[in-house]
């Protein structure tokens, strides 16, 4: 039997705790945020990475290098992988289609530069277009009547 002395939640529902509602509602006065201090007030709390006043990690390890903003990176072609191949004409999507240079992802976005890592061994007549090319590759691809165009 049900008496004002025995009420209780009705089953199934779920009430939101209502704080600072009032000392009947178990989280009153002040509503479990305990006494004062920068955690009680509203929009208070310390942030994430704070360590009570200990010496914060990030100024705790040693500081090593430099990172420069202004880098470019290159997607590299050696002439020596030219140096086997039948054709005489290469552009950049001609090298990505033959697999020479990577062509998706993160490195597919970068310019292309030619290098010349065995000169000496290089004896083809070809043309080859790319952004950037080292002087000694330039020298290897005119010497034997290539040409060598920046894009």
């Amino acid at each position: 039997m049900l008496t004002l002395s025995n009420l209780g939640r009705p089953a199934g529902r779920k009430f939101k705790k209502r704080l600072g509602k009032g000392q009947g509602t178990g989280q009153g006065h002040q509503a479990g945020r305990g006494h004062k201090g920068k955690k009680a007030r509203s929009g208070g709390g310390v942030p994430a990475w704070f360590e009570g006043g200990q010496m914060p990690m990030n100024r705790r390890l040693p500081k090593r290098g430099f990172k420069n903003i202004f880098r470019v990176n290159y997607r590299i072609l050696n002439l020596n992988r030219l140096q086997a191949l039948e054709e005489t004409e290469f552009d950049i999507a001609r090298l990505e289609a033959m697999g020479l240079i990577p062509a998706k992802g993160k490195k597919g976005k970068f310019p292309v530069k030619v290098l010349a890592a065995t000169q000496e061994d290089f004896n083809r007549t070809v043309h080859v277009k790319a952004h950037a090319f080292s002087k000694r590759a330039i020298e290897a691809i005119e010497k034997n009547g290539g040409k060598a165009e920046v894009i």
